[in-house]
């Protein structure tokens, strides 16, 4: 009994060059058919290939001694439907061999160029290195003074209501597997809202000073507003290797655990204090868009630790609110979380 080793490498459809999963089917001792199947997909257009006509055509071949491949082309071998027999019928009558050669060969070059530009595409979006998204900042800050958060001091500022906003356009270059850069630009406020909504600031020559109002009236607020401008460069270790940032209202869900430390740095544009009384049941506002000595610069470091959709962020300054000798040493911080 002839032996004989059937492994369909000569057509596109039996080709094993992405296969993911693949079947063997010993023959006899020493022979072999093996199916490589690269997509399950394909599963459902193998059904409809005669390899009863592919074992013949072989069997043919190998009695006569001839060890070319086999001169049909794939589709020769799938099985007639009641509207594809009469059209083949039809092209098979109008060709000859040497067409069915060269037909071959153009559909072989074909398929190897279209394989050659998908693995192209894919290649060229897993290597894209950097993904662009829209971040949100919400939490409170605070300020640090003498080692310690200032208590008592005319300067001392609610823990609830001290709001810090920041808006992040950031951008993640991959540097590693689970190694990113997050790095952008964005513009944040700090809200120093008083615990005593009596006091009010004033500035002069010698520098920035806080004095509580002596008034019949009711105080309801009292605040200092900073606006800044700012860059940032955090590197992150996203143990997931997610190349997309998380984000909590895009809809990309993350499950992965990420934890990032980096400098950022920020230059004021605005800065104004606010404070609301009420007099004779109606409540009066007034601003005052100074810069109260607040150091024009600022830079420090953030802590980031994110799990799924969002970040915990914690950002400290290292340097002082206020221009050195114009008011209280002050760092300032603020903590929340990333949306």
């Amino acid at each position: 009994m002839r032996k004989f080793l059937f492994v369909m490498l000569t057509s596109p459809f039996f080709s094993m060059a992405q296969a993911a999963d693949s079947v063997i089917i010993n023959v006899g001792e020493s022979s072999k058919v093996i199916f490589a199947i690269g997509d399950k997909k394909d599963l459902e257009t193998l059904k409809q290939y005669d390899f009863q006509a592919v074992i013949n055509d072989l069997a043919a071949k190998l009695e006569n001694g001839d060890t070319t491949k086999l001169a049909k082309p794939a589709e020769e071998y799938v099985k007639p439907t009641e509207e594809t027999s009469e059209l083949r019928k039809v092209e098979t009558d109008n060709t000859s061999d040497e067409d069915w050669d060269d037909s071959w060969e153009r559909r072989q070059n074909q398929y190897r160029h279209e394989y050659k530009s998908n693995s192209d595409r894919e290649k060229r979006y897993y290597g894209r290195r950097t993904r662009q998204s829209f971040n949100l900042d919400l939490g409170m800050n605070n300020y640090i003074g003498k080692g310690q958060v200032p208590d008592f001091e005319p300067y001392t500022v609610k823990q609830w209501g001290s709001w810090y906003v920041a808006l992040n356009s950031t951008e993640r270059t991959r540097m590693g597997r689970t190694f990113f850069l997050e790095w952008g630009a964005g513009v944040s406020w700090y809200n120093f809202k008083y615990e005593n909504e009596a006091i009010r600031m004033a500035m002069d020559s010698v520098g920035v000073s806080f004095t509580p109002a002596v008034s019949d009236v009711e105080y309801v607020k009292s605040k200092l507003t900073a606006a800044y401008i700012n860059v940032f460069a955090i590197p992150v270790f996203d143990f997931g290797g997610n190349s997309r940032k998380a984000m909590f209202f895009d809809g990309h869900h993350s499950e992965s655990f990420r934890v990032g430390l980096g400098p950022y740095m920020g230059y004021r544009v605005d800065s104004y204090s606010k404070s609301v009384i009420k007099a004779d049941g109606e409540k009066h506002k007034d601003h005052s868009h100074q810069n109260y000595y607040l150091d024009n610069l600022r830079y420090g470091l953030r802590l980031q630790i994110g799990f799924r959709d969002a970040d915990i962020f914690i950002n400290y300054d290292l340097n002082e609110l206020y221009t050195a000798g114009k008011g209280p040493k002050l760092n300032a911080f603020s903590f929340g979380i990333t949306l």
